[in-house]
């Protein structure tokens, strides 16, 4: 039910709100003010636009048509310092939020930032889009000064390594863009129409003056992006790059202290301007933000006991995908899922009759429960949630960064490391670049042990692209699905194309019933897969320009 508004309540309330007649509507509101108000909501019988009229904007003399906020503001600062620092109430820190650019942060404090998980959404400056030969005003590559390393012995080998790297990456760029072109040329790609998907030969297309204009940009685009996708394998750690994130101020402030504890000096650097970028948006939330010494300590214990445990064994080999932990009774608590929403029995109840059904029962009701999707934004129902899976993978560290932005599992890494070996592009060798990618990866990895012996987790910032790292995935089989089908499509990268297809592989080997939730896992290869997908933005560009088309 509306509010009855007199005239000047009207006025006065309609900068702050998208409409002030209907029951559903935005708020055009400070963060912490917009939290407050939910909070207070949530006890009062009084609307929300009555609540900021009655309890916030009260009876201060606001500038009709201005949103100026500051007397609101000071309540809802008020509110918090009562309720949120007073009483503890995280669930008031939830309500709010903001964004922030963290621009210029090497890739080891990217994956800092991203290891948050909950209430954060973080998005990140590409690799494959990007190029980075391009150097600073005083002629250096972008990559991070590591405080402690820059102090130390090791500060010129650093400078001298990273360097070096940089070099070789900006000298092959232009030949690796002329070798992909060479090596697959524009005539001979399979194109489709971007609207109806119709097969088209290019003499078909070359002979529609805007099919080849498509055409030429998306082969331009797809053949750059490939040579970035070879030649990233040479980017250190220690590039720099840019990360956006929202967030509530519940999550702000929990990567906050995160960054506080953990031993990087440039971690917690990152705290202190994250946290006075926040003070200028929403200081409520973080006010409590700082160094933990549970976190702290923690840190430091388990990397002692892991020192004494197993640091002299040799590491042993392994596959790149390891299906460690699933359970045997998954496909009973997946059925029994499915139709117990349905039903007033207790869930024991419900798993117990499960077990009765033949196998042709069994595959039908799961069946039923997926066949309608009709592509892969149709996500299957919550029932998958029942089945979990536990992966070790060894992989490369381009590789890792796109697998890691996955957040609804549980992830957790070994620290960069060169002691696995590395992955070389097959692009590398046929255009004539081996020597020089081994030479690279050879000292990248002398570097890294000679501060390794003495810096070890600073270490991490040589570490290259193409080395291997070590992380595990705790998923369930709805995010499986969804990291399948994702990460299997054609202009998904290769490397991470093949390790996501061994996850499945694995999955249908334990579960093969629940493995066809996965209807639209791609099982090809590609050369030139984003192609397609360059075509339909060049054709979605010029269509929705004025005029063109």
């Amino acid at each position: 039910m509306s509010d009855t508004l007199s005239a000047t309540e009207h006025d006065r309330l309609a900068p702050f709100f998208t409409n002030l007649n209907a029951p559903i509507f935005g708020l055009k509101l400070p963060q912490e003010v917009a939290g407050a108000l939910f909070s207070r909501y949530s006890r009062s019988s009084k609307s929300l636009r009555r609540i900021f009229l009655d309890e916030f904007l009260g009876q201060a003399d606001f500038p009709l048509g201005q949103a100026d906020q500051t007397g609101a503001l000071d309540k809802a600062r008020a509110f918090y310092e009562r309720v949120l620092i007073g009483y503890g109430d995280d669930s008031v820190a939830q309500l709010g939020g903001a964004h922030i650019a963290c621009e210029n942060v090497s890739n080891v404090a990217a994956k800092l930032l991203e290891d948050a998980r909950i209430g954060l959404a973080p998005l990140e400056k590409s690799t494959r889009y990007v190029r980075f030969d391009t150097t600073d005003q005083a002629g250096e590559f972008l990559f991070a000064k590591e405080p402690t390393i820059m102090a130390s012995p090791h500060r010129d080998a650093y400078l001298t390594g990273l360097r070096r790297l940089f070099e070789t990456y900006a000298q092959q760029m232009e030949p690796m863009i002329a070798f992909m072109r060479r090596s697959l040329p524009i005539d001979s790609v399979e194109w489709k129409h971007p609207q109806t998907g119709a097969p088209l030969t290019y003499e078909e297309t070359a002979s529609d003056a805007k099919l080849r204009r498509w055409a030429e940009r998306a082969y331009r685009s797809t053949v750059r992006a490939q040579a970035c996708d070879v030649l990233r394998q040479y980017l250190p750690a220690a590039t720099l790059t840019n990360v956006g994130l929202f967030g509530t101020g519940q999550a702000f402030e929990h990567l906050l202290n995160k960054l506080y504890s953990q031993p990087l000096d440039e971690g917690r650097s990152i705290a202190h301007d994250m946290q006075a970028a926040l003070n200028a948006l929403i200081p409520s939330f973080v006010k409590r933000a700082q160094k933990n010494p549970y976190l702290a300590d923690t840190y430091t214990a388990a990397r002692s006991a892991a020192a004494q445990l197993l640091a002299a064994t040799p590491v042993e080999s392994s596959r790149p995908v390891q299906l460690l932990d699933w359970d045997a009774d998954a496909e009973d608590k997946v059925l029994a899922a499915i139709l117990y929403p349905h039903l007033r029995h207790p869930l024991s109840q419900v798993r117990d009759a499960v077990k009765s059904l033949s196998a042709e029962q069994r595959s039908g009701l799961f069946d039923e429960y997926i066949r309608r999707r009709r592509h892969r934004r149709d996500k299957p129902g919550r029932a998958l949630e029942q089945a979990y899976y536990t992966f070790d993978i060894i992989a490369n560290l381009g590789l890792y960064r796109d697998l890691q932005r996955h957040r609804l599992l549980t992830q957790e890494r070994q620290d960069f490391t060169t002691v696995h070996g590395y992955d070389m592009p097959q692009e590398i060798e046929e255009a004539g670049f081996k020597a020089d990618f081994v030479r690279s990866m050879d000292h990248a990895a002398e570097l890294y042990g000679q501060l390794h012996r003495e810096l070890p987790v600073q270490a991490q910032y040589v570490v290259p692209f193409a080395y291997r790292i070590r992380w595990t995935m705790k998923l369930n089989l709805r995010e499986a699905v969804h990291i399948g089908e994702l990460r299997t499509m054609p202009q998904g990268h290769p490397d991470y194309r093949l390790i996501v297809q061994d996850m499945w592989r694995e999955i249908g080997r334990v579960h093969p019933l629940l493995a066809s939730s996965a209807k639209f896992l791609d099982w090809n290869t590609y050369r030139l897969g984003r192609l397609q997908s360059e075509l339909r933005t060049e054709y979605k560009r010029d269509t929705a320009a004025p005029g063109k088309g």
